[in-house]
């Protein structure tokens, strides 16, 4: 959020933010690493940006920081468990398809009315992250 919250009314992209094509950014793999370390296991490279169902989204590999330790199948007890996931941002305000990124803009994030003015915008103007946008695993 803070990235685009120095992009209002400084850099010309920052509607397309809200309209959900995302900058490519380490931020995703630092999120990922983040997770991944509260379930104690690794992420695996990096962050690799993807679209699913039209949405930006961040694939990553993980595996776990433990074996699988002791198992019926022989010769597995020193294995970990590797995965895959794919989370996506989905963009929950609507606004004016015609909105100039200099202009007021009104956003309506499901029912939730946002005005940001980027001649007189503040970081804190913006809303919680919750509140623009929905992440969640599709694969």
């Amino acid at each position: 959020m803070d990235r685009l919250g120095a992009d209002v009314g400084q850099d010309d992209d920052w509607l397309d933010w809200l309209r959900g094509r995302l900058p490519a950014d380490e931020g995703a793999t630092s999120a990922a690493q983040q997770l991944a370390s509260e379930n104690d296991s690794t992420v695996v490279g990096g962050a690799q940006p993807v679209t699913r169902n039209g949405y930006p989204g961040f694939q990553v590999g993980v595996q776990t920081n433990y074996t699988v330790g002791h198992s019926i199948i022989p010769g597995t007890e020193g294995l970990r468990a590797e995965a895959h996931a794919v989370a996506v941002v989905q963009p929950r305000c609507d606004f004016d398809p015609d909105a100039v990124p200099g202009k007021p803009v009104e956003l309506d994030c499901d029912g939730r009315i946002v005005n940001i003015d980027p001649e007189d915008f503040e970081q804190d103007d913006l809303p919680d992250a919750s509140v623009l946008f929905s992440v969640h695993l599709a694969e």
